[in-house]
């Protein structure tokens, strides 16, 4: 007993598609055309679900270039106040960065520096072994399903919530200060870098685990020497990478009353000092440029094949063009 045409062939017809009594050729380019006009059609709803989506989110967010246009002039106006202007030896005008250099002083902003830089190493090494411990439980090669679905979701409950959140809600354990801001750090900490060495964890052979469950040895060895053996460079890269992004949480913090540098930019914000806000944020981006450069260095020696980033910074600048020449010459 035969069936009725499927919904498919119905569509195929309706748009001229229908290969009944064709050749196959002609099938089969009636079908690729059936295909591309399927593609476009899907596509076309795609922009236009976009365009919906976006249409909503600049309505809710009172987006107005007219607005954006009407503060441009008191914009301006600011941008006077965070690079204020001097002249130099009489006749060459600049930004006056003594300003800056005496705020920094004065406010001793070089010591909340060490603030924020102290939260994140202290949050980072507090929140490691968590991380390890819940890392590894969380892998399938280490703790069966579905059971390593409980730490999965652990990490993952951790992660849904933003450092920001953690310290609000843990100001009853200890205020608003830099150990609240400590303790949400090595929560976060837990969470993210966990959920890289289980991820790292995933990726490893089974060979050095089949080697070393053959010698008898115990549970604990072959998660030691089979497993951790082989993402111990990983885990010290993805440390170094979390330390650099834990800097940058520490700021954060200390925009709600944290301690740091952070705390020192938002006093300044509140009062509207342009120029001290500056000076803060310059020396956020100094502070977190540094970070993130001594963690590139680490990770860059870490990885094998990797002449590139092991030049020095000068040295690379000088030499990319020709290097760039040269790949692009061998590749032809």
């Amino acid at each position: 007993m035969s069936s009725g045409p499927s919904p498919i062939d119905g569509l195929r017809e309706y748009f001229g598609f229908a290969a009944t009594g064709d050749s196959a050729v002609d099938r089969k380019l009636k079908d690729i055309k059936y295909r591309k006009t399927l593609r476009r059609l899907w596509g076309t709803l795609g922009v236009f679900a976009f365009v919906v989506v976006f249409s909503w989110s600049l309505t809710t967010v009172e987006f107005s270039l007219a607005e954006l246009f009407a503060q441009l002039p008191e914009f301006g106006e600011a941008l006077t106040e965070y690079f204020p202007p001097t002249t130099y030896f009489g006749f060459l005008p600049f930004i006056d960065v003594m300003q800056y250099w005496e705020f920094m002083i004065e406010a001793e902003l070089f010591a909340a520096s060490q603030v924020t830089v102290a939260i994140a190493i202290a949050g980072t090494a507090l929140g490691l072994p968590g991380a390890l411990f819940f890392g590894v439980m969380a892998s399938e090669r280490v703790v069966p399903y579905p059971f390593n679905f409980l730490f999965r979701l652990t990490m993952s409950v951790i992660r849904a919530i933003p450092a920001l959140v953690w310290v609000l809600i843990l100001i009853p354990l200890g205020g608003v200060g830099p150990f609240t801001a400590t303790l949400a750090v090595m929560i976060d900490t837990t969470g993210y870098l966990g959920r890289l060495f289980t991820d790292e964890l995933e990726e490893i052979t089974d060979g050095p685990i089949e080697g070393i469950r053959s010698t008898g040895a115990s549970k604990s060895q072959v998660i030691s020497f089979g497993m951790l053996s082989q993402v111990f460079r990983q885990f010290i890269a993805w440390l170094a990478f979390d330390l650099e992004h834990n800097v940058r949480v520490a700021i954060s913090l200390g925009l709600i009353g944290a301690g740091g540098l952070g705390l020192e930019l938002n006093v300044q914000r509140r009062t509207f000092n342009y120029t001290e806000m500056m000076a803060c944020i310059i020396l956020v981006i100094l502070l977190a440029g540094s970070v993130e450069l001594l963690s590139q260095r680490l990770r860059s020696y870490l990885r094998e094949d990797d002449d590139i980033e092991r030049t020095g910074i000068l040295e690379a600048f000088v030499t990319a063009p020709k290097k760039i020449v040269q790949s692009s010459m061998g590749k032809r």
